[in-house]
């Protein structure tokens, strides 16, 4: 399917999984977390979740370099330092932590089994593609990079 591959922003991306946790999250069971324990990881989970999505922003800006998801090849630079050096993709990483944020909330176990699925779909349409681009343009930089820096975490 490669006509689904960087055509739709990871934002809609995000938004669709989270419409879809909602929709199982309304035609399943709820599983009730313990609140107390559930609100202490949300909150975690979303700070989190500002730190990779807003930290990696930054380090793109700057570097001088494009935070577009669509065109990976308009890329001026390999950033590899703040927050990339965790993950390869700490902003995919904020929002699958907002994904999960959002499945205890709904406090679903199904919601949950949904958002696990935004992981293959961004590896397929987004993050594969954009590696191949990176290594067109960095070549050896860029491989040595992947050697040493997970994808996700």
């Amino acid at each position: 399917m490669p006509k689904l591959e960087l055509k739709i922003p990871p934002v809609a991306v995000f938004g669709l999984f989270a419409a879809l946790m909602w929709v199982a999250a309304v035609i399943t069971e709820d599983y009730f977390f313990n609140a107390r324990f559930r609100h202490a990881v949300i909150a975690g989970m979303l700070l989190a979740c500002a730190v990779l999505g807003l930290g990696g922003i930054a380090s793109f800006k700057q570097a001088g370099t494009t935070v577009h998801p669509l065109k990976p090849e308009r890329s001026s630079s390999l950033v590899t330092g703040g927050v990339f050096r965790l993950s390869r993709n700490p902003m995919y990483l904020a929002l699958l932590l907002a994904l999960l944020a959002w499945g205890l909330y709904l406090s679903n176990l199904y919601s949950l089994a949904v958002a696990m699925l935004f992981v293959p779909w961004m590896n397929r349409f987004q993050i594969r593609p954009e590696e191949q681009a990176m290594e067109k343009l960095y070549g050896e930089e860029f491989l040595d990079y992947q050697k040493s820096t997970r994808r996700w975490l």
